[in-house]
C-alpha cells in the first residue's frame, strides 16, 4: 500500500463523500473497501457512518464485514471510527434492542435524556480530554499531542449530530480519550486504546479543527494491538457510576449555530444561481429576459457563496433547491454537482431541501423518497429538508388517529440514516381570529400584534408549494406529527416575516419550541445582529438562519458572532486554515 493511502469502509450509511474529500484535501488517497478481503488487506482503515445503529449493523452484517473488521482491529493496524463508526464498536444500543454491535468497546449505547434539552444534540461542542490516574503519562501525552485539540487556544469545537451516546462508566474508563457534556449529561466523545481511535463527532464536518484530527490519524503509525476484546476471563465488569480516577470538569460548551441559507434555481441560460425563494418574483425589472421579462436575479454562484460562508464562520450551509429539476430530483444533475463541488471545500454540514418525496420520472419509473435522499447524501449532503411532503404526511397521520405505518418519507429516511438526517421545513402564515373558538380547534395564541380588524388571537396555518397553498393544519399539529414520525430538527420559517428585516417571529417560535423536544432553527426576518441574540435569548432555539442579509453582506456572519459572544453566548470562532 502506498504510504499516503487509506481504506474506508462504505456500507451505505449516509454521506461519506465529505470524508473522502477531507482526506483528499490532506493529500491522501482514499480506497473504498467493497469486500471483506479489502478490509482484511488494508493497512490503515477508516470506519465512518451517519445513520441509525440497527440499519448500520444490518448493512455491516449483510456484507460480511463484521468479522473482518474485528480481525483487522486485532491485527494492530491503525483504525479510526466516526459517529456510527464508534457506536458500532460497542456491544449494543438502546436504539436497536436485540441487535448486537461489534463488541470491541465494553458498553451499551444509550439515548440522551430529553427531559431538559433537545434531542438529537446537533451542533458544535468541545471534546474535553480526561486525566486517567491509572494510565501512563507517556500514553496520555501521545494522545493529547497527536489526536485532539491542536489549535493551542484551549477550547476546540467539533460538530456533533446524534441522539445516542456512549456512557462514561467503569467499563469504558480504559478507552476514554475525551468526554463531552450536553445538557448535564457527560458522555464519551472520543476513545483511544491500542491501535483504535474513534470519535462521536464528525471531524470531516468540523472545519479545519476536524481536518487536523484526521491528519493526526493519517500521519500516525500506531501498531499496537488492542488487548483481548474481553477482560481476560470472559467476564465483563458491571456498569457503575463514573469512577473517581477520572478527573473531570464537565461543562456544556454547545454553541449557538448561525446558518447561511441559499435559494438556488436555474436562470434563463440554465446556470444555477442564488436568488430569492420561489414565492417571490425572482426577476429583475422588465428587460431582455425570457418572454420580455427581466433576468433571474443573481446574488451569486452557489458553490462560491457556500465557500465564502464557510470561510466567514457559518456553522452550517443550507441549500433550498427551487430549480425545475426538483420535480425529477434524480435527474437534477446541476444541483447534485453543486453538492459535490461544495463538499470538496466546505467542511461544515450541508443541508439540501426541495423535492424530497416519492417521485415518478418521465419514463414512468417510480423513485422513493428514500432513494431521492440517498442520492443527495451520496453527492455530499448531510441532512435533507422536507417541506410539502411533511405536510401531507402529517395530515395522513392525523387522519389515521396518530398511528404510524412506516410508509412516509420521514419514517423511511429516519430509519435508514437516523433522525438527525431529517429536517422539516415549515412555511406557516398567521391567520387572525376574533376568539380561540373561531380557530376551529387549531392551536391559538394571544398575540401582542393585533390583526387588521383588531383581532387579539391567531393561529399559524401550514402551507405547501412554496407557500402558495394553505392547508387546514396548524404549525403545532405539523411539528409534533413530524417529531413522532422520526424527524430530528425543525426549520421554522415565517411567511409574514420573510424579507422584512424586522426580526424573527418570536411568538411563532415560542409556540413551536414549547411543543417539540427536537432542535428548532429560527428563520425569516433577520436584519441585524441583535435579532440573532434576541431569538436565542427569548425562545431558546438551537440555531438561527438567514439568507439575503448574508448574500448582500448587509450583515456579515462575523458581526453576528461577535454580537452573540458579547451577549454571553457560546459561539464557534472562525478557525485558522493552518493544518
Amino acid at each position: 500500500m502506498a504510504s499516503n493511502e487509506v481504506w474506508m469502509v462504505d456500507y451505505g450509511a449516509g454521506n461519506v463523500r465529505s470524508l473522502i474529500n477531507a482526506v483528499s484535501k490532506l493529500g491522501w488517497k482514499v480506497r473504498v473497501a467493497s469486500s471483506p478481503d479489502d478490509i482484511r488487506n488494508a493497512q490503515k482503515l477508516l470506519f465512518p457512518g451517519v445513520g441509525a445503529f440497527g440499519s448500520a449493523m444490518e448493512a455491516i452484517n449483510s456484507r460480511g464485514y463484521a468479522q473482518p473488521i474485528k480481525d483487522y482491529i486485532n491485527s494492530g493496524r491503525p483504525f479510526m471510527g466516526i459517529c456510527i463508526g464508534i457506536q458500532s464498536l460497542c456491544e449494543g444500543s438502546e436504539e436497536a434492542p436485540g441487535v448486537s454491535g461489534l463488541g470491541v468497546i465494553p458498553a451499551t449505547v444509550q439515548r440522551f435524556s430529553n427531559a431538559d434539552k433537545a434531542v438529537p444534540q446537533i451542533g458544535w461542542n468541545c471534546a474535553d480530554e480526561v486525566s486517567l490516574a491509572d494510565v501512563s503519562k507517556e500514553r496520555t501525552l501521545l494522545e493529547r499531542t497527536q489526536l485532539l485539540n491542536h489549535n493551542g487556544k484551549g477550547e476546540t469545537f467539533y460538530y456533533f449530530v446524534h441522539s445516542y451516546m456512549i456512557p462514561l462508566t467503569e467499563r469504558t474508563k480504559e478507552w476514554v480519550l475525551s468526554t463531552t457534556t450536553y445538557g448535564g449529561e457527560t458522555f464519551v466523545s472520543a476513545v483511544r486504546k491500542g491501535n483504535v481511535f474513534a470519535t462521536q463527532f464528525h471531524p470531516e464536518k468540523s472545519g479545519f479543527a476536524g481536518l487536523r484530527v484526521l491528519k493526526s490519524f493519517l500521519t500516525s503509525d500506531i501498531v499496537d494491538p488492542v488487548p483481548s476484546l474481553t477482560n481476560g476471563n470472559g467476564q465483563v465488569p458491571p456498569a457503575v457510576a463514573p469512577p473517581t480516577t477520572l478527573q473531570l470538569a464537565p461543562k456544556d460548551h454547545l454553541t449557538k449555530r448561525v446558518i447561511a441559507c441559499l435559494d438556488v434555481r436555474a436562470n434563463d441560460a440554465g446556470d444555477l444561481v442564488v436568488t430569492k425563494g420561489d414565492q417571490y418574483d425572482v426577476r429583475e425589472k422588465p428587460g431582455d429576459g425570457a418572454d420580455g421579462k427581466g433576468e433571474v436575479r443573481n446574488l451569486g454562484k452557489p458553490v462560491d457563496l457556500a465557500r465564502r460562508y464557510f470561510e466567514e464562520g457559518a456553522d452550517e450551509v443550507t441549500f433550498l433547491n427551487i430549480t425545475s429539476f426538483r420535480n425529477v430530483p434524480l435527474a437534477d444533475v446541476p444541483m447534485l454537482e453543486v453538492l459535490r463541488r461544495t463538499s470538496e471545500s466546505v467542511f461544515v454540514p450541508l443541508t439540501i431541501g426541495g423535492g424530497i418525496r416519492d417521485v415518478t420520472d418521465p419514463s414512468g419509473a417510480v423513485h422513493s423518497a428514500l432513494e431521492v435522499a440517498g442520492e443527495y447524501f451520496r453527492s455530499g449532503a448531510d441532512k435533507v429538508s422536507i417541506g410539502s411532503d411533511a405536510v401531507f404526511a402529517s395530515e395522513a397521520l392525523i387522519s389515521r388517529g396518530g398511528k404510524l405505518d412506516g410508509t412516509t418519507s420521514i419514517e423511511q429516511i429516519s430509519w435508514a440514516y437516523g433522525a438527525q438526517a431529517v429536517v422539516i421545513s415549515v412555511d406557516p402564515r398567521r391567520v387572525y381570529v376574533a376568539s380561540p373558538e373561531a380557530a376551529l380547534g387549531h392551536a391559538v395564541i394571544e398575540t401582542a400584534f393585533p390583526g387588521p380588524n383588531g383581532e387579539r388571537f391567531c393561529w399559524y396555518q401550514c402551507t405547501v408549494k412554496g407557500g402558495r397553498e394553505g392547508r387546514d393544519l396548524d404549525v403545532v399539529q405539523l411539528t409534533t406529527s413530524c417529531e413522532k414520525m422520526g424527524a430530528g430538527e425543525i426549520l421554522l420559517n415565517c411567511m409574514d416575516k420573510d424579507g422584512t428585516n424586522s426580526g424573527y417571529d418570536l411568538e411563532l417560535i415560542r409556540q413551536v419550541k414549547s411543543a417539540v423536544r427536537i432542535p428548532v432553527i429560527a428563520s425569516s426576518g433577520a436584519g441585524h445582529p441583535q435579532h440573532f441574540a434576541v431569538v436565542f435569548e427569548e425562545t431558546g432555539v438551537e440555531a438561527a438562519l438567514a439568507a439575503g442579509i448574508f448574500h448582500r453582506r448587509e450583515v456579515p456572519i462575523e458581526d453576528v458572532k461577535k454580537h452573540l459572544k458579547a451577549k454571553g453566548h457560546i459561539v464557534r470562532p472562525v478557525d485558522s486554515t493552518s493544518l
